[in-house]
């Protein structure tokens, strides 16, 4: 009888250690299909982000969003986009005006992985600003407002950062709330 009770008693411990390693598979899986997306696909996934698709796809930039990395993208929102100047983005969406949009669309681009807590230790270590190079060549400031972290442009121009850490396989997404714009 003693006999019996240990051999279900260890079966059934061979049987939760099974479910437990397949679930283990599956979350790992799940993760792996997660984390291959790119910064890309995490915009092509969001409703708020249809016209940065728009525009990324018109300057021919889907390939280039789609390799290895690692990028970090603030991506601004459809909203961002709206608060332009009426015409802008039908003008900008127009093949003779790819190569400034592309460089409009670069500039919200940085090379590496730049996640939300790197920025804020880089704006504290540089007394409350922090200068962020852009794949376009030009430069974003990253600041505080009201606890806020801020990007101001090469204009003067401001976004603030609506949402931060969006992980990709091939970088980072940060949500910003106006597009900006290099010189």
């Amino acid at each position: 009888m003693i006999c019996l009770a240990v051999i279900v008693k260890k079966l059934n411990s061979m049987k939760f250690k099974l479910i437990a390693s397949i679930a283990i598979v599956i979350a790992s899986a799940f993760t792996s299909l997660s984390a291959q997306k790119t910064v890309v696909d995490i915009a092509v996934g969001s409703k708020d982000h249809s016209t940065l698709v728009t525009a990324v796809k018109a300057a021919g930039l889907v390939e280039t969003l789609q390799s290895a990395g690692p990028f970090t993208v603030f991506a601004p929102v459809n909203s961002a986009f709206a608060k332009l100047p009426a015409g802008t983005v039908e003008s900008l969406l127009k093949p003779e005006s790819k190569a400034t949009l592309v460089k409009i669309l670069t500039y919200h681009v940085v090379a590496g992985n730049l996640e939300a807590a790197a920025v804020v230790a880089a704006i504290k270590a540089g007394n409350g600003k922090a200068a962020v190079k852009t794949v376009s060549g030009g430069t974003l400031t990253a600041s505080f407002k009201d606890d806020k972290v801020i990007l101001t442009d090469e204009n003067g121009g401001v976004s603030t950062v609506v949402a931060t850490d969006i992980k990709a396989g091939n970088g980072i997404v940060h949500v910003i709330d106006s597009v900006v714009l290099p010189k």
